[in-house]
């Protein structure tokens, strides 16, 4: 994933470190500003730490929002190099086991291109559960969340209490389904001229 060239020792910045609470796989953050750093934000992965590079004029709450974008788009980039449907199979079998005690086995999990108005579907006859392709390079927590839901599904149809009482025990459920409203909200907005996204997917621009 690319990266920035090091500071120079004549560049003024200020370090900080602290750990992921966002689901993403690194167990430590740590945040560097530069004076020099002026619109963009960027973000790698360095050993078992993730270093994000922002301007120094961010205030604090700024600095907590780009890191939690930030760390989204880094885990969606893996997300989507990682996940095919044996992966995601596989997934869906921990997932069983942690949150359902294992009492959910899908005979199939695989992603298909003809959802285009849910994120997943399940057949509890068959045992089967499919994903939306839409899903591909969106944080791991959100795949999860779907998988969780129709794993759900395969025990309790329907939405009642007891489908969501049994959903609670996955513990980013709000903050998922928080992530999708987005989506859903964001395609539905018209292109604003002279917006843009710039750099790679681990750098973007601030307002």
């Amino acid at each position: 994933m690319p990266a920035d060239p090091p500071h120079r020792a004549a560049t003024p910045q200020r370090s900080t470190t602290s750990q992921s609470t966002n689901g993403s796989r690194a167990s430590a953050i740590e945040v560097r500003r530069s004076s020099r750093r002026r619109r963009t934000v960027s973000a790698y992965r360095e050993g078992d730490r993730t270093v994000v590079l922002i301007p120094a004029r961010m205030s604090e709450a700024e600095e907590q929002r780009w890191v939690n974008v930030m760390l989204d788009k880094l885990a969606a980039q893996e997300s989507r190099r990682a996940l095919g449907d044996t992966e995601l199979a596989e997934r869906a079998e921990r997932l069983s086991a942690q949150y359902f005690d294992g009492r959910v086995l899908p005979r199939s999990v695989r992603w298909v291109t003809n959802q285009n108005t849910r994120w997943g579907s399940c057949t509890p006859s068959e045992g089967s559960i499919r994903l939306s392709h839409r899903l591909q390079g969106m944080p791991e927590y959100v795949v999860d969340y779907v998988l969780c839901h129709e794993l759900a599904h395969l025990l309790v149809p329907g939405h009642g209490p007891r489908f969501w009482r049994l959903l609670e025990a996955y513990p980013k459920t709000e903050r998922a389904r928080g992530y999708l409203e987005g989506v859903v909200a964001a395609e539905r907005l018209p292109h604003l001229p002279g917006t843009r996204d710039e750099g790679t997917p681990s750098e973007v621009s601030t307002p």
